[in-house]
């Protein structure tokens, strides 16, 4: 505990700004963080705004971007960034797999504001697959491309470190549907499988935490094995890769190492508490990092939906951090509206959220009184988007300048308004 300690004192303006911005003391966030149950991502390099990621904290949300093989856009991409700092995102990750991901990586980083994230094994993956197979990576070649990552100054890296030999063997008689749907781990189970050895980030997970510590980025444990359809939620591979990251959490913390845990995934509601609780116990109340979760399979098109749900749910139970996900979620890399409809609904279910667990109610208020008073301007200033709200009211025709098109002369505000005031 000792290292963690030495984390704190590291981070002591890191932590004060977060005690400012969350309205909480100096001594609560330092706690969080020198127990692990709080991660301020930060890389010196990048240096970016505090945000604080963790247990009593707001819940966070983060946005991904990155170009494909099949649309290399980087002017899109970097509007996407735009969007996602205008409406409020708290992190970003590049997963960009298109065009030269070395230079993309380094120009979101110069140009975002908020912790940067990203998943090294993707370009390295990528780049022998292209050339040849994914499973001709060397363990030299993941290292270098961490450290590449971190030497650019990435904030906070998924790292698939729970997916192991002996977990690979138990995936091969489980009877999921989906199967792998994790990019970064399907790379690392077909190098197992292929090259019959110990994926190198877990067996290597010690000079790992020497590169975290060296260059102050935090690990984010990656779940490669997390259910890709509902059907194949909390299931035994689920739960291993879960037992696993709970292992390499304490090891983290004995290295003064931040890490927080990735989760599903696909997840009925039902099972959603119980993943978040699974989590908590295991990991010893890292912050939880989740992708959704999704609560159903049958709405392509409409995932940013069924994430949100998904995710106000999960918040609620004590998720720490949504991941959040687009309309265009398994059928397209999405533009820039899609990124706008995903952050604004993951963004509506993490203020759910914290109304619920009794935080940033005062902003809901505030919308209420303006309604009451049928204050148009005091309204939009306090709307999650103000410029959908703008558009709507105006495209309705009425006569009546303080109501909308959808009540006109029998506002029920209005009516009772006026009928106190004769009476005062």
């Amino acid at each position: 505990m000792g290292s963690m300690v030495g984390l704190k004192n590291r981070l002591e303006p890191e932590i004060k700004n977060v005690a400012q911005t969350e309205g909480v003391t100096e001594e609560f966030v330092a706690r969080g963080v020198e127990a692990g149950r709080i991660v301020i991502p930060r890389n010196p390099i990048h240096s970016p705004k505090a945000c604080g990621i963790g247990e009593g904290l707001s819940v966070k949300v983060n946005v991904n971007v990155g170009t494909s093989r099949d649309r290399v856009e980087v002017e899109e991409e970097m509007e996407k960034v735009q969007i996602s700092l205008k409406y409020g995102a708290d992190a970003l990750m590049d997963l960009s797999t298109g065009g030269d991901i070395d230079s993309i990586r380094k120009r979101i980083l110069s140009e975002c504001t908020i912790p940067v994230g990203t998943v090294p094994i993707y370009q390295t993956g990528i780049r022998l697959a292209r050339k040849g197979a994914v499973v001709d990576m060397t363990e030299d070649d993941i290292f270098n491309g961490i450290i590449q990552h971190a030497k650019d100054g990435v904030d906070f890296m998924t790292v698939h470190c729970g997916i192991t030999k002996e977990l690979v063997d138990r995936l091969k008689r489980s009877p999921r549907v989906t199967g792998v749907v994790s990019r970064g781990g399907s790379f690392l189970v077909a190098w197992i499988l292929h090259n019959e050895m110990e994926n190198p980030l877990y067996k290597n997970f010690d000079y790992l935490l020497e590169l975290a510590k060296e260059y102050e980025f935090t690990l984010s444990l990656g779940d490669g094995i997390r259910p890709g359809s509902t059907n194949d939620a909390t299931d035994g591979p689920q739960i291993n890769e879960l037992i696993n990251l709970g292992e390499l959490v304490h090891r983290c913390r004995d290295a003064g190492v931040q890490a927080m845990v990735e989760g599903p995934g696909h997840v009925p509601m039902n099972q959603i508490e119980a993943n978040v609780r699974l989590e908590k116990r295991i990991c010893d109340h890292a912050p939880f990092y989740v992708l959704g979760p999704l609560v159903t399979d049958i709405a392509p098109g409409y995932d940013h939906i069924v994430g949100a749900i998904g995710g106000a749910y999960a918040a609620w139970k004590g998720a720490d951090f949504l991941c959040y996900v687009t309309p265009a979620e398994h059928l397209s890399l999405p533009t820039p509206e899609d990124v706008k409809e995903g952050l604004i609904a993951s963004k509506i279910a993490a203020h759910a959220a914290d109304l619920a667990l009794g935080r940033g109610g005062d902003r809901d208020l505030r919308m209420s009184q303006a309604r009451k008073d049928l204050n148009w301007g005091a309204m939009y200033e306090e709307a999650i988007d103000e410029e959908k709200a703008r558009a709507y009211r105006s495209r309705g025709i009425t006569n009546e300048d303080e109501g909308c098109s959808m009540c006109g002369d029998v506002c029920a505000i209005k009516i009772v308004n006026e009928y106190l005031k004769n009476r005062s």
